[in-house]
């Protein structure tokens, strides 16, 4: 299996700036301006950082493909996007064959939210891989940021065909089905990730790629939910508890079900079950 080959997710968009930036579309002829809440004036005003900017040397002529694409994902892991294209785009020059650089050209044109750029890039490695399911994969986060679910959905099986294997791949999928509101196939996703990689939404979190989805904070309270449940079959208690009073705090309605759903008997026998449940954790407000 290829590494460091797709986007993490919801949240990619977790990891990759993932997780606690919501994307917003951009128009690709102008410079991409990122949002920087921490800077924020006030309450109710935000700064903006400037463009992305090249900050490293150029390609060197005589350097090899492998070595072009080394230095390409340092610079993306440092976050330097443009110029870890360059990199690889020169690394390209001398391996045009190779579905791993292009897919890399399209992951790093993805965290600048160059969404049509970051799709064709996808597109391409496909052509030059049908079998290259990490391509399919980040091609559905695209899908995904641009609220095409169903077709990111798609994209998805796609992935999924070729490598039954990854985590990551039921988990973004699962952000998909979320966000078409369909929650008994989600949830059977993201157990399927929870299975895979037991660690998967620790990592992850709530990231920019669900979040950006979650308007309302009853959408927000049944996805607690339902990790509350994942963690509870899964015999992880504590992970339960977390998600449940997270759950309680955004307001989920049918909080009560806790009672009846067959996911929690075990976590009922709990003593700290209990006294979440007698708390009554008061909603918070957004």
């Amino acid at each position: 299996m290829r590494s460091s080959g797709w986007v993490r997710g919801f949240g990619f968009f977790a990891s990759l700036v993932f997780s606690s930036v919501v994307f917003s579309f951009l128009v690709f002829s102008l410079p991409v301006v990122v949002v920087s809440p921490a800077l924020a004036q006030s309450s109710e005003q935000l700064e903006v950082g400037p463009p992305p900017l090249h900050r490293a040397e150029p390609p060197a002529p005589g350097a090899t493909a492998e070595e072009l694409q080394k230095r390409g994902d340092a610079l993306q892991a440092d976050k330097n996007y443009l110029d870890a294209i360059d990199y690889y785009q020169a690394a390209l020059v001398k391996d045009s064959k190779n579905a791993v650089l292009v897919n890399k050209i399209g992951m790093s044109q993805l965290l600048l939210h160059r969404y049509k750029e970051a799709k064709k890039s996808f597109d391409h490695a496909i052509r030059l891989d049908k079998k290259y399911a990490n391509a399919y994969a980040n091609e559905a986060v695209v899908l995904y940021e641009q609220g095409s679910y169903g077709k990111s959905i798609h994209y998805y099986d796609k992935a999924i065909q070729i490598d039954d294997k990854e985590a990551v791949f039921y988990n973004n999928r699962a952000a998909s089905l979320f966000a078409k509101k369909q929650y008994e196939k989600a949830m059977v996703d993201y157990a399927k990730a929870l299975e895979l990689d037991p660690d998967i939404f620790e990592r992850t979190g709530r990231g920019a790629g669900i979040q950006a989805r979650l308007p309302s904070p009853q959408d927000r309270a049944r996805y607690d939910y339902v990790l509350a449940k994942l963690y509870a079959r899964n015999g992880l208690p504590d992970r339960s508890l977390h998600y449940l009073k997270k759950a309680m705090e955004e307001g989920y309605k049918n909080i009560k079900d806790v009672y009846s759903d067959n996911e929690f008997s075990s976590l009922r026998k709990d003593p700290r079950f209990a006294e979440l449940m007698a708390a009554k954790t008061t909603a918070i407000s957004d």
